[in-house]
């Protein structure tokens, strides 16, 4: 029977780049992401009264009109609005870029709340720092356990820190009870929180699913197919990770080509889109 580990960021000691907690927690979280492709995170920085004001602040996102929450647009393949979609029914979802700064806040909260809703973005800007803080931290461990960390700032540059928000309603009479099919995400790191209803499963390497039990401080730190070719294969490519024992296993991609390649209806159900599209 599988488990998701659990790794503890709560421990100051452990967040101390350089100390001896810290080089056994970046082992721990990059050999758990080889194994699972993902980790529990315990982060007690978002705090019950944060979490609490960030779901209710979601909730009245979603009670808008849908005429209203379909103007989260994007040119940018799976960063605009989705839903209303027949084979998922139970889903929707939103996204904005640059989620850790004022003006990507703004940026969306004007097209949702055209008087403004100041609440709303003080406490999803507060949330979205955190998440991003927690992301860094283990993207610096991941390099630095690799020995690559000369290519951190390079990276960083590259990150636009996307906020999805999602949901799902209960199944009606005759709907589906599946919220999503299943899935790689297409990013470099997902950190992920729910509002306390599990529903989240994982696929083992010997094919089992299992499901994901979180408690209110808890998120989950996922790896996806950017990490895989970035890594070449290692996390399920740099120079770095390709020698004699190790061919090149992925070529150099374009991130939003490659979204708008997994956007294409006969491209959705590949069970790697990554190695479809840029495999060796």
């Amino acid at each position: 029977m599988h488990k998701l580990p659990t790794i503890d960021f709560t421990n100051k000691r452990n967040l101390k780049p350089g100390s001896t907690s810290w080089l056994a927690t970046s082992i721990e979280a990059t050999r758990s992401l080889e194994e699972y492709g993902c980790f529990i995170a315990e982060f007690d920085k978002v705090t019950t009264e944060l979490n609490d004001t960030v779901f209710k602040g979601l909730q009245d996102l979603f009670d808008l009109p849908t005429e209203v929450k379909v103007q989260n647009k994007s040119a940018k393949p799976s960063h605009g609005y989705a839903g209303q979609i027949p084979t998922i029914p139970l889903f929707e979802s939103m996204g904005f870029d640059y989620s850790n700064t004022p003006d990507g806040v703004k940026s969306f909260v004007d097209v949702m709340w055209p008087n403004g809703n100041e609440a709303f973005s003080a406490t999803v800007l507060a949330y979205n720092r955190l998440a991003a803080e927690l992301e860094e931290i283990v993207t610096r461990m991941v390099f630095e356990t690799y020995g690559v960390e000369k290519n951190l700032d390079a990276h960083w540059k590259m990150v636009t820190y996307l906020c999805r928000v999602m949901r799902y309603r209960a199944p009606e009479k005759n709907d589906t009870n599946i919220g999503l099919v299943p899935h790689t995400d297409k990013d470099f790191i997902t950190v992920l929180h729910q509002n306390g209803v599990n529903g989240l499963e994982v696929k083992a390497r010997d094919g089992q699913w299992f499901s994901v039990e979180l408690k209110p401080s808890s998120h989950i730190v996922i790896l996806g197919d950017e990490a895989m070719a970035w890594s070449n294969g290692r996390k399920q490519s740099r120079k770095e990770f390709v020698d004699e024992e190790h061919p090149l296993l992925f070529k150099p991609f374009d991130h939003l080509k490659f979204l708008e390649f997994c956007n294409k209806p006969e491209n959705r159900a590949l069970e790697s889109a990554i190695k479809a599209y840029c495999g060796v």
